[in-house]
């Protein structure tokens, strides 16, 4: 049996698992989504993830036609009827079918899109042996034109400065805001340690408030150390005792190297290491199981 897709309360093969060319969210990027992780058959923060997609589709007005507990329910399912132990969730909503104009009032029901498959964006190595990474010019798309707190279709703006990485030899490009602060990479929150605080830019400067993010903090809470919000400069980053990132996906993943720069001592630090070790347990016990 090969691996099936939800769309709109159905399922399809996934060779045939096909949306309409007139779908706005293929036309404009219009519409929202979610990247979640399953372990070991328990969707971590899966409650927080469908919160926040909810969030995001409030605040560009689009209406799903599930409730949220209908919408954990599916998830479960596709991940059951996959028979899959881990995986990885994308959950879309887009605004659904209309006609070439931009008018959302012309897509009558949005579409609801559950893939349950896997990912590896890195290889296990550099989890042991620290990213590279380089910052590029593409600035990160200022709040005002768009919230990064809407998980939108529209990855474009993350999707130049990928390029720049790419064109660079590297794998993972830091992105910063029009004023020049430290934003975020193009998929994943930053962090640094810098004589034993843990600090991140702050949400207002225009990043998404990730769910690793918030556990990572909440984690280093837990362990005495000092957590703070605060405006970030590259030369904060090139001097940093450790540096790291978080995501979904990415999970936490040391950083050893920016701009050529070596941080810390080159090799993954040792609050870096004990912060992987504690969110991998998180992931065992904080979620849906299935």
């Amino acid at each position: 049996m090969g691996l099936k897709v939800y769309i709109n309360g159905e399922y399809f093969e996934k060779d045939q698992a096909k949306v309409s060319v007139f779908d706005h969210g293929l036309l404009y990027g219009d519409g929202v989504f979610e990247g979640i992780r399953s372990y070991n058959r328990l969707v971590f923060k899966l409650r927080e993830h469908i919160d926040r997609l909810y969030e995001s589709a409030h605040g560009i007005m689009l209406s799903i036609s599930l409730t949220k507990e209908e919408m954990l329910k599916a998830v479960v399912d596709t991940l059951k009827l996959n028979n899959l132990d881990n995986a990885y969730i994308r959950l879309i909503v887009t605004r659904g079918v209309g006609d070439l104009g931009l008018d959302p009032r012309k897509c009558k029901n949005a579409s609801i899109i559950i893939i349950t498959d896997s990912i590896k964006l890195y290889p296990e190595s550099l989890y042991k042996e620290g990213l590279n990474i380089i910052t590029v010019p593409t600035p990160r798309n200022i709040p005002e034109a768009l919230n990064p707190q809407i998980k939108s279709l529209n990855y474009l703006n993350n999707i130049l400065a990928k390029i720049e990485a790419i064109n660079s030899g590297c794998e993972e490009a830091l992105m910063f805001t029009a004023q020049g602060y430290v934003a975020e990479c193009t998929g994943d929150n930053i962090f640094i340690i810098k004589d034993n605080s843990l600090i991140t830019p702050p949400a207002y400067l225009g990043i998404l408030k990730g769910i690793t993010r918030a556990s990572v903090m909440g984690i280093a809470g837990k362990q005495g150390i000092t957590v703070k919000e605060e405006v970030i400069t590259r030369h904060n980053i090139y001097t940093a005792d450790e540096c790291f990132l978080t995501g979904t996906a990415a999970e936490i993943i040391p950083v050893i190297r920016v701009d050529k720069r070596i941080i810390g001592t080159g090799k993954p630090g040792k609050a870096t290491l004990s912060l992987m070790k504690e969110f991998r347990k998180l992931t065992k016990t904080d979620g849906v199981k299935y």
